[in-house]
């Protein structure tokens, strides 16, 4: 009886989303070329709250080694940015990265994705209101910091921000209010904003022209002692302190894997491309090639931002809040400080706007397939709104934007952007291997009948040596239930192998390549470990069905997809990790006490609320 019931229990858990046919519209939108697809691409991907996290990062972690930074982020952005693309391909249906789980890997693994999907949005949009915040308050003379902090920071925890953020929340509470009145985004104000967003860029990157210094990159010890005596013996000069020990490279290797990491946040969004794809004439070339220029775009723009603003001033004397304002003024062009300023402010109330809408899109999809509470579903009769899930999607980032520091918000949606990448490269891991992904529509998407398999799989194989040779030697060219619970089983080995790895390298590094017996023979063991289950994967037939877009030299690049992001979250602090922590904690407790007995009950043909466009 209880074997029968934890069957049922785990049947439940990977049961997939029957997914419906698509209406076709009888006003068919203009076909996307390339060119659309990456003007699409860099308008979702420029993000205006970059500018405030360069301060923070520059100075205290990175220095002008931030320019490699964000070429790090975007070499492997790419990389998850193709995986997303072939797992759209084998749903090929507009809609988030939740709904594709959902109709590939199953309901655990969807609410999993949907949950950390929340998270990202609603972190996203806590550090634009946190950002918008910052650079509206310099412009006015920190006026709104300075009442705030000399009321509230004595009694401010000290994990939370120094004071809390009124204008950041008030904000957030506006632009929700606009969407439960049915306020929508508009093509418009994507392309007048994203304009203005550039216009900005271009102007920090021809300052930084004029007023650069390429000595600025090759600091000393001489210009510490000149520019820094005030600093009254916060400056640890030769040394790894608060400003670091000079050159291009002040904090370190270690420094500037820290800032990879962060920077990754720079290039998140191009899942608007995958999820427009299927608009392009040739969407196996369109989407690569879109994906490919958008991330090389937004490289350069932010290439050439963190280098003007590092070539202007030293990377110490940047202010870590607004530092564009700041460095304009020290720099000495004081009037020029405004036009970045306004520009930015500009930009982040749209993206701010733009941002808040896919969050109650996700909560209220989650709700309609039974994953979250029904009551989030609930939809305002007059405007067609989501009137609960937008008013939960718009109070918890306030809360957040209202007490959390800009970079602990930036730490934890590195976390959560990472876990996303990963878990996108693992499905295309994992899905090229089996055989029970065709393309289906309506109900024929179910969970496979247990024990059913091919011909060849009637064969029985007993004995070790049968199982080993299965292992090198296939008995079929095309994917069977055994070969994909083999590699199912090899990639769950191989998360578990680099996540150790991962964790030793981040905890010891100099005993590893300094060769330390235990430490560097432990990750020795781990790589030929590691090689030798990803050649058994290797071994494996993949699914021969045609696709509109593969991801080239699999299992090699979804494995260092998934290894550099385990990596980057191995880094990450404590503090992020309990928060982190928390929320699945919360998040479990909902699926397993409500999801797992309301998911997927109504299988009724009815308008998915999952290919809501995110």
């Amino acid at each position: 009886m209880l074997r029968r019931y934890v069957h049922q229990f785990g049947r439940k858990l990977v049961r997939r989303q029957p997914l419906e046919p698509q209406e076709k519209s009888e006003s068919r939108r203009a076909p996307l070329n390339t060119l659309n697809l990456v003007i699409l691409g860099v308008g979702k991907i420029l993000r205006a709250a970059i500018y405030i996290l360069i301060g923070k990062t520059v100075k205290y972690i990175t220095g002008p080694a931030i320019v490699i930074c964000f070429l790090v982020a975007a070499l492997f952005s790419l990389l998850s940015g193709f995986c997303y693309a072939e797992l759209w391909a084998r749903v090929p249906h507009s809609g988030s990265v939740y709904l594709y789980s959902y109709v590939t890997m199953g309901q655990l693994y969807a609410f999993i994705t949907g949950w950390n999907l929340i998270l990202s949005l609603v972190l996203g949009t806590a550090v634009l209101a946190r950002a918008w915040s910052y650079i509206f308050d310099s412009l006015i003379g920190n006026h709104i910091s300075q009442a705030l902090q000399g009321t509230f920071s004595l009694h401010m925890p000290h994990f939370l921000a120094k004071y809390p953020d009124f204008l950041a929340l008030a904000l957030v509470l506006l632009l929700m209010g606009l969407q439960v009145l049915g306020v929508r985004d508009a093509a418009l104000f994507s392309k007048v904003f994203t304009g203005i967003n550039i216009l900005v860029q271009s102007f920090i990157i021809l300052s930084g022209f004029i007023k650069g210094d390429l000595h600025n990159w090759q600091l000393t010890e001489q210009d510490y002692a000149s520019n820094t005596s005030e600093s009254s013996g916060t400056s640890r000069v030769g040394g790894l302190g608060p400003l670091g020990s000079g050159g291009f490279v002040p904090f370190g290797f270690d420094g500037a894997l820290h800032g990879a990491m962060l920077c990754f946040y720079a290039f998140v969004a191009f899942d608007t491309i995958v999820s427009r794809g299927e608009e392009a004439p040739n969407p196996q070339w369109s989407i690569p090639l879109g994906i490919t220029f958008s991330i090389f775009i937004c490289f350069l723009a932010y290439f050439s931002v963190s280098a003007s603003l590092t070539l202007i001033l030293p990377y110490y004397q940047i202010h870590p809040d607004s530092p564009l304002s700041q460095t304009f003024l020290h720099g000495g062009w004081i009037s020029a400080r405004y036009v970045p300023s306004v520009g930015i402010i500009c930009a982040i109330t749209y993206r701010l706007h733009s941002a808040m809408f896919p969050m109650s899109q996700v909560i209220y999809a989650m709700a309609e397939d039974g994953l979250l509470f029904q009551g989030l579903a609930q939809v305002r009769a007059r405007t067609g709104a989501p009137i609960v899930a937008i008013m939960s999607s718009g109070n918890l980032p306030g809360v957040l934007a209202l007490l959390f520091k800009l970079s602990d918000l930036v730490d934890f949606l590195s976390v959560v952007t990472l876990l996303a990448y990963t878990l996108m490269a693992f499905s295309v891991l994992v899905l090229r291997y089996q055989s029970h992904l065709k393309e289906k529509t309506g109900k024929e998407i179910e969970m496979e009948p247990e024990a059913e398999g091919s011909p060849l799989d009637s064969v029985p194989e007993v004995g070790t040596s049968n199982i080993l040779k299965s292992l090198w030697f296939p008995t079929s060219t095309t994917p069977t239930e055994k070969s994909g619970q083999i590699v199912y089983g090899c990639a769950f080995m191989l998360v578990l192998l680099l996540t150790i790895l991962s964790l030793v390298l981040a905890q010891w590094p100099s005993q590893v390549f300094s060769g330390d017996p235990v430490l560097t023979t432990m990750a020795v063991l781990l790589l030929l470990l590691i090689t030798g289950v990803m050649a058994i994967i290797w071994r494996q037939p993949q699914d021969p069905s045609p696709l509109y877009f593969k991801v080239p030299a699999l299992p090699v690049l979804p494995l260092v997809s998934i290894f550099v992001n385990i990596y980057s979250m191995m880094r990450m602090t404590t503090g992020t990790w309990a928060l982190f922590g928390i929320w699945m904690v919360v998040g479990f407790v909902i699926y397993f006490g409500y999801g797992t007995q309301h998911g997927l009950e109504n299988n009724e043909p009815q308008p998915p609320a999952s290919t809501l466009q995110t």
